[in-house]
């Protein structure tokens, strides 16, 4: 049987595209904290693990951080590579998987997995990571949740689970994957921190978010259900012509032991 991360590889064919205009960045609060607490300095080499289409790996590029992003999806990747050729000499991609990274041992002093470590919740990639990283080095892991406490966010989850073939992967609550981290013998974790974020979105761009899903259905009837359910939520609540996603992002943090 392959394993899970080697099964997601495959799951955003098709959406690099849509995925790198629709998805959220991150809170600037929360890169400020680590950059903080990690003591990174310009220049520090860092790498972003699952980078997708390099949302992630620009924000770290743009705080004067040298990154290597490695994602296994070459659509992703490219899609990344073509926007990194803009963004100067700060930013390296390469393929690689969370439990092969290709990476050189104590390579690097930071790790980030952003939205992505669901996909690869296993000792194997929590040991690449020790294996690449520097002694006391950092690992991250960073989530955008949707806010459900917010009444137009809570509608678009529910139409999302209620019209997806997978409907188990899009009800998750992913961060709850970072338990095979806090119960690991290869780092010392700091509690959870949270911090608030929100994305305006026309309506346009609402259902550009939703089909940037994995699990957002892909048979023209359910699509179109979907779409007739999210228009109707745009309706309700937009305000100006826009609506507002709230999103708590959910950041865990754990330095290499050993």
């Amino acid at each position: 049987m392959s394993s899970p991360s080697r099964d997601a590889t495959n799951r955003f064919d098709g959406l690099a595209a849509g995925y790198d205009r629709h998805r959220p960045t991150y809170p600037g609060e929360a890169i400020d904290f680590l950059i903080q607490t990690c003591g990174l300095k310009p220049g520090t080499e860092v790498a972003d693990v699952g980078c997708g289409t390099g949302i992630s790996t620009r924000i770290l590029a743009a705080r004067g951080l040298t990154v290597t992003g490695v994602e296994p999806n070459d659509e992703m990747r490219r899609q990344a590579q073509s926007i990194g050729a803009t963004s100067g000499p700060a930013i390296t991609y390469r393929a690689g998987r969370a439990e092969a990274t290709g990476l050189p041992d104590e390579f690097t002093f930071f790790v980030l997995v952003a939205q992505a470590f669901h996909w690869f919740a296993n000792e194997s990639s929590l040991r690449e990571f020790h294996r690449i990283l520097k002694r006391d080095g950092w690992l991250t892991l960073l989530w955008n949740e949707q806010d459900r406490s917010d009444p137009f966010t809570d509608a678009y989850f529910r139409a999302l689970v209620r019209h997806s073939p997978e409907p188990h992967f899009a009800a998750r609550t992913y961060h709850d994957s970072a338990d095979v981290l806090l119960h690991s013998t290869l780092f010392e974790s700091q509690p959870r921190m949270t911090f608030s974020h929100s994305q305006d979105l026309d309506e346009v761009q609402l259902l550009g978010r939703a089909y940037s899903a994995s699990f957002a259905p892909k048979e023209l009837i359910a699509r179109q259900q979907l779409e007739s359910d999210l228009r109707q939520a745009f309706a309700t609540y937009q305000r100006g012509g826009s609506v507002t996603m709230r999103y708590e992002t959910a950041l865990f943090l754990a330095r290499k032991i050993g």
